[in-house]
């Protein structure tokens, strides 16, 4: 039989998780501003998330600009924010899914079995939402890495990585490591269904005298 305290702990960091991606997608901070050389900036620190772009001024002003046009941005930038609402989306499916093969719920429970069943789709679901938060992050973070070693960026022009960055790696890993305990609590339960009875050797029909 599912362990539902297993269940209970696999669902709660999925979704802890799926509040982390929410807020890494929502945040401004996806690269910051490098302060390597001596280049001297009016800005005191620039950002640049997925829906805008903030300037922080000397002043304590803090200036934001949303992106107009879809089209006109980054691949990366395009990418990222595909693979980081699908994998909201993806959670918030796997979320009630996973709700209705929990032991733990009223749902199903003349059905065992299909509720097991239930619980590892809704456990499969949320470890491909991590999947794709973790390549979306990684994505964006590899061609910040390639466009500040790249010797033609300018000084001004260099970005590192962002708090949003490490927010997005965190929750993807705790969907994938909810998503995994909710699959492997299930691996067990068709042979705790059909125990293993031994065979009898009596021997019957034998009339002792």
């Amino acid at each position: 039989m599912a362990n539902t305290g297993v269940q209970l702990l696999g669902f709660t960091l999925a979704f802890i998780g799926f509040i982390g991606s929410i807020a890494a997608t929502v945040m401004v901070e996806w690269k910051a501003s490098s302060y390597a050389g001596d280049n001297i900036i009016t800005a005191l620190a620039l950002y640049e998330g997925l829906w805008m772009s903030c300037a922080s001024q000397s002043t304590g002003q803090i200036q934001c600009e949303e992106f107009d046009s879809l089209l006109q941005l980054p691949a990366m930038v395009q990418g990222a924010r595909g693979l980081m609402l699908s994998s909201i989306l993806l959670c918030f499916i796997s979320i009630l899914v996973a709700s209705v093969g929990m032991r733990c719920t009223i749902c199903m429970r003349d059905q065992l079995e299909q509720k097991d069943k239930v619980a590892l789709s809704g456990g499969v679901i949320f470890i491909i939402a991590g999947l794709f938060a973790l390549v979306g992050t990684s994505w964006y973070a590899n061609r910040i890495a390639q466009a500040f070693y790249d010797p033609f960026t300018p000084t001004n022009a260099r970005y590192e990585f962002g708090s949003a960055l490490f927010v997005g790696w965190g929750a993807a890993c705790l969907i994938i490591i909810g998503g995994a305990f909710l699959c492997c609590n299930c691996s067990n339960k068709g042979l705790e269904r059909h125990p293993h009875h031994p065979a009898s050797h009596s021997r019957g029909g034998t009339d002792y005298v």
